[in-house]
């Protein structure tokens, strides 16, 4: 913007004139004629015959990058060149790209869902984009992903199925057959006006109103993903921005985390998994855990016995309700374990969900436990810890 505002003396009128005109037609062409002729194209022609006939000064794709900038026929496939020493500095925008890329796609596919009432394949949407990227860039290309402005427009004009995509594809490669010497003429100041109005268009601005209904945290990261787009670019934006709501998710997931002792807790319409209305031995307190156990909760468990000011002999915790568990929530547990054996106390694992039991299978947190004390419910946990508080009494 400095830049730009530093040469504003530097204007060439006659091509801002031209930009200014292709700007209006594109935005004031009929809705209904663009279903079979597109605005930009319509410009792009207007502009061409306009600059043309009227030998308007302003540069052209030919005048600027020679006759030859748009090449007729094909490239030849070939590999391109790669230094081991390059490696580090490639990993970093590759993996920003398969980023972009996978979100670009998945969101374009979700658009055309809804647009057709249709359900897409992510698998073989990703698996379709990683091949042709690869074979893209044998032939010099660059990486592509799906386009929710196409997409939305070949909806809009019937398309039904992944023909559409083929025939696109082939009237790309005519135009470059046939037409491309003709690309030569076209005045850089249209296509500029047809890059802005991409721009406008792939903005998304209508998210800006709705920013006062969305959670502080999700227009935090918002604002500075696009701050930081503006100012640096996409890639720092999008790591910075991935990074941040990473956090905030990690934030809200440790807030779902719950853990209520057997005097806090509230009804449980589970009758094998529930504490209401049972009776716990003398010596036995039992709590239950709720939501996701993993890193951002793990306090939770010592800080939840403290608060009940008890000794007992045996803790029981009701892990049905415990829906995602991994290599965190596992080292609290067993920290949870070591603290409650140096006290002589025994846990028991209640009504542990099959991802759960499968990564404490995977450590050697059951056979620190022992199989006997993982119980499929609440009523066999409460019998074996009358059985181990009667063999400490």
């Amino acid at each position: 913007m400095i830049v730009l505002a530093k040469n504003l003396h530097s204007i060439q009128w006659p091509g801002a004139a031209v930009a200014a005109a292709s700007l209006l037609l594109i935005k004031l062409w009929p809705a209904k004629w663009g279903r079979h002729f597109p605005a930009t194209i319509a410009a792009i022609l207007a502009g061409t015959v306009a600059v043309t006939l009227f030998s308007i000064p302003v540069e052209t794709i030919g005048s600027r990058f020679g006759p030859n900038a748009i090449p007729r026929g094909l490239p030849m496939p070939s590999f391109p060149s790669f230094n081991w020493a390059d490696l580090p500095n490639l990993i970093h925008p590759a993996l920003t790209i398969a980023l972009l890329a996978a979100i670009e796609s998945l969101l374009s596919a979700v658009v055309a869902d809804g647009m057709i009432e249709d359900k897409h394949d992510s698998n073989t949407e990703f698996i379709a984009q990683g091949i042709a990227n690869v074979g893209s860039a044998l032939f010099g290309g660059l990486p592509a992903t799906g386009a929710l402005a196409r997409t939305a427009a070949n909806v809009r004009s019937g398309a039904r199925s992944p023909v559409a995509g083929i025939i696109h594809a082939l009237t790309i490669l005519v135009f470059v057959l046939v037409t491309a010497p003709l690309a030569r003429f076209i005045p850089m100041p249209v296509l500029s006006a047809v890059l802005v109005v991409v721009a406008l268009n792939m903005g998304e601005w209508h998210h800006f109103a709705r920013l006062k209904h969305w959670p502080k945290s999700d227009v935090l990261v918002f604002l500075l993903t696009f701050a930081l787009t503006v100012l640096t670019d996409i890639t720092v934006a999008v790591e910075v921005g991935m990074v941040l709501a990473a956090v905030l998710f990690i934030r809200r997931i440790s807030e779902t985390t719950r853990i209520t002792s057997v005097d806090e807790r509230e009804l449980d319409y589970d009758p094998e998994q529930s504490l209401h209305g049972k009776t716990l031995p003398p010596g036995v307190a039992a709590f239950q855990l709720m939501g996701a156990f993993m890193f951002g909760a793990t306090d939770r468990l010592e800080t939840a016995l403290r608060r009940s000011d008890q000794r007992p002999r045996v803790v029981i915790l009701g892990m049905k309700r415990v829906l995602a568990f991994d290599a965190t929530g596992l080292h609290a547990l067993e920290d949870f374990h070591d603290e409650l054996k140096h006290r002589g106390t025994q846990l028991i694992i209640a009504g542990a969900h099959t991802q759960p039991l499968m990564t404490m299978r995977h450590g050697t947190f059951v056979a620190q436990l022992g199989e006997a004390n993982f119980c499929p419910d609440m009523d066999t946990a409460i019998a074996r810890a009358k059985e181990l508080a009667d063999a400490a009494s």
